[in-house]
């Protein structure tokens, strides 16, 4: 399974350029709690960092700094790690692990955002699979009940 078909294609981003305060307002009207860091090209956008709330809390907020007086590319995580699109579902359960992340930008062999896959994401993926796998031991149970009244 490949982790295209499971990630969120709408993905919200900022650019590093951009202030911290436009970050806040962003995550606040589209209700999550991290940006994808993108540099805009013709082709496509390039993910370069992540920004999230804890990052503004503790770069900014802790430090009493003002909101509007830091840009996004100031306190964004730039160590950034993508997966390509074809990447296998449970490799890239294997890489959040060892990098103790919880998002991932899904990446084209270009390097274009095409989405980004989540642990919420994965959860939701494996609890499906948990879900049809007790369905399973059900219907195994009623078949046999009537093979064997």
């Amino acid at each position: 399974m490949s982790v295209i078909r499971y990630c969120n294609p709408d993905v919200v981003f900022i650019t590093p350029k951009d202030s911290v305060q436009e970050a806040v307002e962003l995550m606040r009207y589209r209700h999550v709690g991290a940006l994808v860091v993108v540099e805009q090209h013709p082709e496509g956008n390039i993910p370069v960092g992540m920004l999230t709330d804890r990052d503004i809390v503790i770069e900014v907020l802790a430090e009493g700094v003002p909101v509007d007086s830091v840009t996004v590319g100031d306190i964004m995580s730039s160590e950034l790690k993508t997966v390509g699109e074809d990447e296998e579902v449970a490799e890239v359960i294997r890489l959040m692990c060892r990098l103790g992340v919880r998002r991932l930008p899904v990446v084209d062999a270009r390097n274009t955002l095409r989405g980004l896959i989540t642990l919420d994401d994965l959860i939701r993926l494996e609890a499906e699979k948990i879900a049809d796998l007790a369905g399973l031991i059900g219907r195994e149970q009623q078949q046999e009940r009537r093979r064997r009244p």
